[in-house]
């Protein structure tokens, strides 16, 4: 199976999405298309989020309903690749570990530690066994045009931080996140391993945009409610979408 190469191919960005999602749509196929690895997580769907035009990809399904662990992330990947996408900006709603991450705040992230397991997290099985330099996981390309784009729209954001990857889809424990913290982790998420390294696999400059949603378990004031994360996902996204449409712009005129 031939891998297509990216960048000659400047056409269409792609965006993953999960619990911070768009709500208009104009699906591109009706029903998702199987795969060489299985079924994606939902049909591939062309949005626009701040009048760019993008091929999106809801990760936990439409309707949002599957684990993090049970994400189809091999499927997902080669449905953007198919689409012959020239990068992807993935969304994340995390948790902060850092002391200077407040809820509402946008990170883009530069390093990741996975702590994931038992997820298919490469395709080298039908593509051959490729070893590949993961040293800087997220797109330096990617990140700057989120940065810059964040820059311009007046949005403050947060330029580093170490991305945590766990299992889910329970929360954390108290004693697991002071793992992390003295790991070097600043963020925990579920989702971004392996899409990161199956987006280097395949030659797809890849970027992440993380709002926070929550402190992490025992860096609050008490437990963690699912309330106050939807809160804080409504009263916020609409920042990160505007840094994701403008990045998206620029990304694609970058390609041409």
């Amino acid at each position: 199976m031939k891998q297509r190469d990216h960048n000659e191919i400047p056409f269409l960005i792609g965006v993953l999405g999960g619990t911070i999602t768009t709500e208009d749509t104009d699906r591109i196929n009706a029903n998702s298309s199987p795969t060489p690895f299985g079924e994606p997580s939902a049909a591939l769907q062309k949005v626009d989020i701040g009048h760019a035009n993008v091929a999106f990809m809801a990760r936990h399904g439409l309707p949002h309903a599957i684990a993090p662990h049970d994400i189809n992330y091999r499927a997902n990947l080669w449905t953007l690749h198919e689409a012959s996408v020239s990068a992807i900006v993935a969304m994340y709603a995390v948790g902060a570990i850092r002391n200077d991450l407040a809820i509402g705040d946008i990170v883009i992230p530069d390093q990741i530690v996975d702590y994931t397991w038992g997820r298919e997290g490469s395709f080298n099985a039908t593509l051959g066994l490729k070893h590949f330099d993961f040293s800087e996981p997220f797109s330096p390309v990617v990140r700057q045009h989120l940065l810059s784009s964040a820059k311009e729209s007046g949005h403050s954001v947060h330029s580093t931080a170490t991305y945590g990857c766990t299992q889910g889809p329970r929360l954390e424990t108290s004693a697991e996140i002071e793992r992390l913290r003295r790991d070097g982790c600043d963020l925990v998420g579920m989702t971004a391993m392996p899409e990161a390294a199956l987006a280097r696999e395949l030659n797809i400059p890849f970027g992440g945009i993380c709002l926070i949603v929550n402190a992490a378990a025992g860096r609050g004031d008490g437990p963690i409610r699912h309330q106050e994360i939807g809160l804080a996902i409504s009263q916020n996204s609409a920042n990160l979408l505007d840094i994701v449409g403008r990045a998206a712009r620029a990304l694609r005129d970058s390609f041409r």
